[in-house]
């Protein structure tokens, strides 16, 4: 924004401007320091609505793209889009390439495989895994860990929840090409799933496997495993089903164990209260081997639904 002076030059200074030099119009003529300042506001109270407008149209612009499929017949970019609430997640949103062979996956293998969660519509799981038992896994990565599971376990079927589109394409083409039919792959927020999309006592069990720890004492608030999040899992858990988590960030696991301790509709495995050792069913994954090699501690924990 020009500001124009509150104190206008006297005529005839040296610094006065000269009559070539002097605005003219109606605006101008017979100017007065009230003037200018009125001016002054006018143009302001301009600027800021003009900002407000390329805000509102930038956010706009964003809605749209997050609300637009991005293959045909894919996982939508934000599946329950109508029951946003501002709440805070556990997770970010990433976009980032997504190769070949992983949009050709998602093309082909997404209508047979793939679901959005919506919040519209409870699942029929005994039909969506032809009567298998189903476990839910929260946060796949590029779905390596969870693609050998379902290979080396046909009889369970897992529901694996996350939001980063290759690795879902990712985990979808290793399923293929490993025969496995006992997969499916479930877009979008986890709490909308358990709160909305799943019966009573529909799960044989749940894996949450290296969350993001959020290791900033303001993020904590952020992380996945607390009471209200078990507030949801326990009912849509059968009795003596097992909630598996299993993270190389100390403090995580020290507030993974409290927090599941504490919580009455659950009760540690581990004979000595503690953590358990690391399951032959869950993969040794390339992350977790890296994680060894810097010298991380990685702790499972196995709590039964009571």
């Amino acid at each position: 924004m020009s500001e124009q002076p509150l104190n206008p030059t006297p005529a005839g200074s040296p610094d006065a401007p000269s009559a070539d030099e002097t605005p003219t119009g109606p605006a101008r003529t017979g100017s007065t320091a009230a003037d200018a300042l009125a001016d002054a506001t006018a143009e302001e109270s301009t600027t800021a609505d003009e900002a407000a407008a390329l805000r509102a149209a930038s956010f706009e612009r964003a809605r749209r793209l997050r609300m637009e499929p991005r293959f045909p017949g894919g996982p939508a970019a934000d599946p329950a889009g109508s029951h946003h609430e501002r709440r805070i997640r556990s997770f970010q949103p990433r976009r980032s390439r997504v190769t070949t062979g992983q949009q050709e996956s998602l093309e082909r293998l997404w209508p047979k495989w793939g679901l959005d969660i919506d919040g519209k519509r409870v699942l029929d799981l005994a039909e969506l895994f032809e009567g298998l038992p189903v476990v839910l896994e929260i946060g796949f990565g590029m779905g390596e860990a969870t693609a050998q599971m379902a290979a080396d376990d046909p009889g369970t079927g897992i529901l694996a929840v996350d939001v980063h589109t290759p690795g879902q394409g990712n985990l979808l083409g290793l399923a293929d090409r490993a025969g496995s039919t006992n997969v499916r792959v479930a877009n979008g927020d986890a709490v909308i799933l358990l709160r909305e999309m799943l019966a009573p006592e529909s799960l044989d069990g749940l894996r949450v496997f290296f969350p993001d720890p959020w290791p900033k004492a303001r993020h904590h608030k952020r992380r996945l495993i607390q009471p209200a999040f078990l507030d949801l899992v326990a009912p849509v858990l059968k009795p003596g089903g097992i909630v598996h988590c299993a993270t190389d960030w100390e403090p995580y696991a020290e507030q993974m164990l409290e927090v599941l301790t504490a919580h009455p509709r659950f009760a540690n495995t581990a004979a000595d209260g503690g953590y358990a050792p690391r399951p032959a069913f869950r993969p040794l994954t390339r992350f977790e081997g890296q994680g060894l090699d810097k010298g991380h501690v990685v702790h499972d924990l196995l709590f039964a639904r009571v």
